[in-house]
């Protein structure tokens, strides 16, 4: 028994001591930001009563180069970040929210810009009896993208460091449910980094400086999802989204697209139906297409495995007037191999969110 409990022990002492050792190239940071919500539509005066606060406490994986892309945008960090938010407003009522991000560093690494998009949960959504105030948010569940300009002085003290700077915090539910408003918070931030390991690992720089193109690929995508007009209790349909487009690769990094979109958005068709009955000024009669078709032009900036996909689109055909002939898209992609893709968009009409697109596509 005397024996066993001596191995124990000395195992146990291996164990922590290899895990004292284990470089992890990781770091946690906090940060305390107050700021302002922005007055981006007159619908929402009304709740703008105080300065919102929050914390954002976030985990960072540090890169060194081993792969190319690290190189090429100069050893970015990735990460998950966790948001408290105290919007300052009974109405409104609280905001927890979950990201991924990325942090991409400028001037000698001392200033850091970082991205992060996840889903947030409300506490006190619109309700028409409880809470009929509250035009910002429709649901509980929120899409949410934050960004954060800081300056930052790593292992200051030891492993611990400073930073601070600026932020701005994006909630929305991109008309899944009405109404949406959204709400945007400008905040300036500060707070404490900390190092998990005693010394940062060295950087690779053996990129080599080589030009790299393809030739013109063609790719076919399909997204859906559900939406809502803005009028509240007119119904969450679904919509489908067929998409044909060119693309050729630039370089590394860049991509430049040109394709068609063809819409199938059904809340359309209850829109049409409730201006034509409610509203005779309108001079809509009711049988309007709900259908629309867009050429678009875009550019996709490739990270790792991931991309940054932004598309600018003219509706060729527009049968029902809904938020002008122009729409905006950006989001997410993440390739599965050389040929498929997954990707998460948002479609908008200038500020005015439509819908949040869920895709899948091949790439030929």
């Amino acid at each position: 028994m005397k024996y066993r409990l001596t191995s124990f022990v000395v195992l146990l002492g291996l164990v922590l001591f290899s895990q004292e050792k284990k470089v992890t190239d990781s770091y946690f940071d906090i940060n305390y930001f107050s700021g302002s919500i922005a007055l981006h539509n007159n619908d929402i005066l009304h709740l703008i009563t105080g300065h919102p606060e929050g914390v954002i406490f976030s985990w960072n994986k540090k890169t060194f180069g081993d792969e190319d892309w690290q190189q090429r945008f100069n050893y970015p960090d990735y990460g998950a970040s966790f948001i408290f938010q105290n919007l300052r407003n009974e109405v409104l009522g609280n905001n927890y929210g979950l990201y991924a991000h990325y942090n991409f560093y400028f001037f000698k690494r001392h200033v850091m810009l970082r991205v992060g998009q996840g889903i947030a949960y409300n506490t006190n959504p619109y309700d028409k009896v409880e809470n009929h105030k509250n035009i910002a948010f429709g649901s509980r569940l929120l899409s949410s993208t934050y960004i954060m300009l800081n300056y930052k002085k790593p292992r200051l003290f030891d492993r611990v460091g400073l930073e601070g700077g600026l932020s701005l915090i994006h909630y929305s539910n991109a008309n899944v449910k009405a109404p949406n408003t959204s709400v945007n918070t400008v905040a300036l931030n500060l707070g404490l980094t900390y190092d998990l390991d005693e010394d940062d690992s060295e950087y690779i720089d053996d990129l080599k400086d080589e030009t790299y193109t393809e030739r013109i690929k063609y790719n076919l995508a399909f997204r859906s999802g559900i939406n809502q007009s803005d009028i509240i209790g007119s119904g969450q349909f679904p919509f489908y989204i067929l998409s044909a487009y060119a693309d050729k690769r630039l370089s590394h990094v860049s991509a430049i697209q040109l394709g068609v979109d063809v819409f199938f958005s059904n809340f359309l068709k209850e829109l049409i139906y409730y201006q034509s009955v409610s509203f005779p000024e309108l001079d809509v009669n009711g049988d309007e297409d709900f259908k629309r078709v867009g050429l678009f032009v875009g550019h996709e900036l490739f990270i790792n495995k991931m991309s940054v996909e932004t598309q600018l689109g003219y509706y060729v055909y527009y049968p029902f007037d809904f938020e002008g002939r122009t729409y905006f898209r950006v989001g997410l992609k993440r390739y599965f191999g050389d040929r498929f893709f997954g990707a998460l968009t948002l479609k908008s009409h200038g500020a005015k969110a439509e819908a949040v697109e869920f895709g899948i596509g091949v790439r030929l």
